[in-house]
């Protein structure tokens, strides 16, 4: 990820929502965000996603509650989607293409609203380089978008391509982008989490100088090499992957002086995994999204009081 620094940002927004992906987790920031639209609770300037948190995103910036549950309850859960065998064989793991738009024909995305309601971003992650991209989020690139945020190295094998340039999903190079939020402005910036507070991801140590690369990294490295080809970045960022998101959860913890951060969490006995297709399982995540929201709006009551 570039370096953050205090540039001037591109609007004069001071409120940032950012919200974290996760595949199946997603469903806890579905249940939030509709605990948001319940109480008509739009303060923001503008708003982040990645992956799964984009797409719920894009539900809650077009005003259309449960449509996040409903493709992740009722969509998300099916074959199509989701298919172990079809993985092995060299398909799709998950199909996200099949998802998004069979989602979009049985639950239409009233796209119109998007040039309505606050700028929407939804994270990238270039092939070439790995870096990250923050694509504004349109009517006329909605679908393509959401589709490359999503798409999981490995697990979804078509290429995503925009403007001629390849993407895969947002999570690789920024799972959290709220130092991204930071840099365009925000002050006050409400994070909603995909994992409980206090968790963190492994990082994987620098390859030793010695004896080079560890086994894991150089399968990892062909992999990568194999599927995106010989000049691809995205190797190296997937190796930072660790580190660049506990880092974003130091900013959390500790943001830059006036920046105010606020955070939604699942709580600790949250048990969605990424690929949990139980769905006693996903309506307890959703529930726990909707409490967390009717907490949170209570509490910003109370010291507002």
């Amino acid at each position: 990820m570039q370096p953050i620094s205090a540039s001037q940002p591109p609007f004069p927004a001071t409120s940032a929502l950012v919200v974290e992906g996760g595949a199946m987790r997603g469903i806890f920031a579905s249940g939030v965000l509709d605990g948001f639209m319940q109480a008509d609770f739009n303060p923001f300037d503008f708003a982040i996603g990645v992956s799964a948190g984009a797409t719920n995103l894009s539900a809650y910036v077009t005003a259309q509650p449960q449509r996040s549950r409903d493709i992740i309850m009722d969509y998300a859960t099916r074959r199509e989607f989701f298919n172990p065998l079809r993985g092995l064989s060299g398909g799709h793991l998950t199909d996200v293409d099949w998802l998004w738009n069979y989602s979009h024909d049985q639950l239409p995305l009233q796209t119109s609203r998007l040039n309505q309601g606050i700028p929407f971003y939804a994270v990238v992650s270039r092939i070439s380089d790995g870096e990250p991209r923050y694509i504004r989020v349109t009517p006329n690139n909605v679908h393509a978008v959401m589709i490359a945020t999503c798409a999981l190295p490995f697990a979804f094998r078509k290429p995503v391509i925009l403007d001629e340039v390849r993407y895969v999903d947002g999570g690789v190079s920024d799972s959290i982008p709220v130092r991204k939020a930071w840099e365009m402005g925000a002050r006050d910036i409400t994070v909603v989490l995909s994992r409980p507070l206090g968790y963190r991801k492994n990082e994987n140590p620098p390859a030793d100088s010695a004896r080079g690369l560890s086994l894991s990294q150089r399968l990892l490295q062909r992999a990568v090499k194999r599927m995106f080809g010989e000049d691809a970045g995205l190797w190296q960022t997937m190796q930072e992957r660790g580190s660049e998101y506990n880092e974003s959860l130091d900013f959390i913890a500790n943001p830059p002086a006036g920046c105010h951060i606020r955070v939604i969490a699942p709580p600790p006995h949250f048990a969605v995994g990424r690929l949990t297709m139980n769905h006693h399982k996903l309506q307890d995540g959703y529930d726990m999204g909707l409490n967390a929201a009717v907490h949170f709006l209570q509490d910003l009551q109370r010291r507002a009081a």
